[in-house]
């Protein structure tokens, strides 16, 4: 849905079909296997509709199905040469795995090679890249670590990092390499001050993949002008969805999960053209 907003037509397939998200007390459903991947991959391919220009994919927990992902990534780029695969490692967060701990190998010996752009948090870039994050510069190595691994665009979309503004901001970093017309590369790399939002929401890093994709689309070789725009989306939805669940719970009571689910219908306007409230510093 967020995609199709800015104008992509989307082919969705869903690795896991829940009841709800897992920030619930409870949920049901199934989880897709590769083998179901592979059936549903196939009947693209029967119908000779499997062209695309741009793959997207966030959380799995199967070893398996990872490894179908990147022979389907591998065989759509056999076929178009400049699709863009876009990967949000889900990992872990805060020094914690959210998955089990064979995905690491996966993720960094076959997914990582054939991504385009990765958008890790800091603990997962830690855990691909093999590196500990302490300072920005230990960020940049890390960045440059990944590229070497094969993405072009690399957004640490959190890290623990001290924010010029104080404790009520979160520092994100992003790097771009960049081909020139001679085949020389160069480098641009930013660094982003986001403001905190003091509640738990779900599914934000599936926003931030999405709005990502979109706007390098739209703005292929300019990393800060996409960054502003995808963290500016956030920015916005974040602090609809906060106001509306704060509203809903009431006067001291702390919202419910279901009070904040992302606003996203109410968003629209924001997502299609956001005002710009962060502002990305070139390092």
């Amino acid at each position: 849905m967020r995609s199709k907003v800015l104008g992509f037509e989307v082919d969705s397939i869903n690795s896991v079909q829940f009841s709800n998200h897992t920030g619930y007390a409870h949920w049901k459903g199934q989880v897709l296997t590769a083998e179901e991947l592979n059936v549903l991959y196939d009947g693209i391919k029967l119908n000779q509709v499997n062209h695309y220009n741009y793959v997207l994919t966030g959380y799995t927990r199967d070893t398996s199905f990872l490894e179908t992902v990147v022979d389907i990534v591998q065989e759509l780029k056999r076929a178009n040469s400049n699709l863009v695969y876009v990967c949000d490692p889900v990992l872990g967060d805060q020094g914690v795995m959210y998955v089990p701990e064979n995905l690491l190998p996966v993720y960094r010996d076959k997914v990582v090679p054939v991504a385009d752009i990765l958008t890790p948090n800091q603990f997962e870039a830690e855990l691909l890249s093999g590196r500990k994050i302490r300072t920005e510069t230990d960020a940049v190595e890390v960045m440059d670590i990944l590229h070497k691994m094969g993405p072009d665009t690399v957004v640490l979309t959190s890290t623990d990092l001290p924010s010029q503004h104080g404790d009520q901001f979160l520092v994100a970093l992003g790097s771009q390499t960049i081909v020139r017309p001679d085949g020389t590369k160069t480098t641009q790399k930013i660094r982003m001050e986001i403001p905190k939002v003091d509640a738990v929401f779900v599914g934000t890093g599936d926003l931030f993949a999405a709005m990502l994709l979109a706007w390098t689309h739209h703005h292929p070789r300019d990393l800060k002008a996409a960054c502003e725009k995808t963290v500016s989306v956030m920015h916005h939805v974040i602090q609809r969805t906060f106001s509306y669940a704060n509203e809903m719970a009431g006067p001291g009571k702390r919202p419910s999960p279901a009070q904040l689910e992302l606003r996203m219908v109410q968003s629209k306007s924001d997502i299609e053209d956001p005002s710009i409230v962060v502002e990305a510093v070139i390092l």
